[in-house]
């Protein structure tokens, strides 16, 4: 197992290839975790906005403005 004090010696690119490992390892258990209740409110709402023609869809340039630091 790797500890918290080995995570911050590594690299910014070795510690975004552990995520994804991670990530692929959990991803491929569906058995693992069950989403919860509220997740699937969420997304029935939004199928609801889209299949009524209300959702807004923003471009990734758009999105990146939306979320960039003051």
């Amino acid at each position: 197992m790797i500890a918290a004090v080995d995570i911050e010696q590594m690299s910014i690119t070795e510690r975004l290839q552990s995520i994804e490992m991670l990530w692929n390892s959990l991803s491929h258990d569906e058995s693992s975790v069950e989403s919860p209740t509220w997740h699937h409110k969420v997304l029935d709402s939004r199928r609801s906005i889209i299949a009524e023609e209300k959702a807004t869809f923003l471009t990734l340039d758009e999105l990146r403005n939306r979320l960039a630091r003051p």
